[in-house]
């Protein structure tokens, strides 16, 4: 490991910085943040970078484009600072804008990642990044990492009846099914369609082959904003007839009262990462992020 190593703990990523630091036996600096009456943000890095592989832990969830502009204000300062960047990215925000889906739309993830690539960062790592796609916008080194194993191994050691894995949609079966194959249990997908325009979840329940009646299911996606593809596909199961309703996520968001209306849904727990910091946040994703630094700090 480099010895010069140490990491910066952005705003939006304190107890996680906290926690990679303590893995790698690296300095933690912190971040110092300041939001003027007109909403702009200064940092300030409270240390001596000069030399060092500074590893930046800063998370972009809401608020997004506040986060978004303080990493790559933090990564641009650490680099005139005189040290070798890696920036961590846990959650990535604008991954899912990768395509223009309809006519006119901008595609965002393409300006972020020229962002990134001209802030002065060597390296990028990021966690369940929505899309590959958004992954190739990078010119510099980008690795994403998967916090699935992590979660699964929660849910592992859970006291479970006959559980079965489900994926909310068909694009995330590979996910399901991978968490599924860790635990040692099947794997299934609903077909769930969602209108461009409207944002309008439906499932097919009629599509839906497997027999869940009696079992535990667990809810396996990478992100949960709204929830409303959690709340969709619980209704679904519940009239099939299943047993409890777990939900678990990379990037739990959370928005608009998303958090109650899962609940009220018939969810008996969701768990999260701390990629978003909050109530649900039970998994620690530091180890997944540390093993991918320590192959490129030498």
């Amino acid at each position: 490991m480099n010895e010069k190593l140490c990491v910066l703990a952005g705003p939006a990523s304190k107890d996680l910085a906290k926690s990679v630091s303590n893995i790698l036996g690296a300095e933690l600096i912190d971040v110092e943040l300041k939001i003027f009456p007109d909403g702009e943000s200064k940092v300030r890095i409270d240390g001596d970078l000069d030399g060092k592989f500074a590893v930046i832990v800063q998370s972009t969830y809401p608020p997004v484009d506040a986060h978004l502009m303080q990493s790559l204000f933090i990564i641009g300062k650490a680099r005139k600072m005189g040290a070798s960047v890696c920036a961590v990215i846990p959650y990535l925000a604008y991954a899912r804008q990768d395509k223009e889906f309809v006519q006119g739309e901008a595609v965002s993830m393409e300006l972020i990642g020229s962002l990134f690539n001209s802030s002065g960062g060597k390296n990028i790592i990021t966690v369940d990044i929505h899309s590959e796609i958004a992954l190739s916008q990078f010119t510099v080194p980008a690795y994403n990492v998967s916090c699935i194993p992590l979660l699964a191994n929660y849910f592992k050691s859970q006291k479970l009846t006959k559980p079965v894995v489900a994926s909310p949609d068909l694009g995330g079966s590979a996910r399901a099914e991978e968490f599924a194959k860790i635990i040692g249990i099947s794997a299934i997908s609903l077909p769930k369609s969602r209108n461009r325009n409207t944002g309008e979840v439906r499932i097919e329940e009629s599509k839906l082959s497997a027999d869940v009646k009696g079992r535990d299911v667990i809810l396996v996606d990478d992100i949960i904003s709204t929830g409303a593809s959690i709340v969709k596909a619980t209704e679904v199961l519940r009239r099939l007839g299943c047993g409890k309703v777990y939900a678990t996520c990379a990037h739990a968001l959370l928005v608009n009262n998303a958090l109650d209306k899962i609940r009220s849904a018939g969810v008996t727990e969701v768990v999260g990462t701390n990629t978003v910091p909050s109530a649900v946040s039970k998994v620690d994703v530091a180890p997944a992020i540390c093993d991918q630094i320590s192959k490129i700090a030498k």
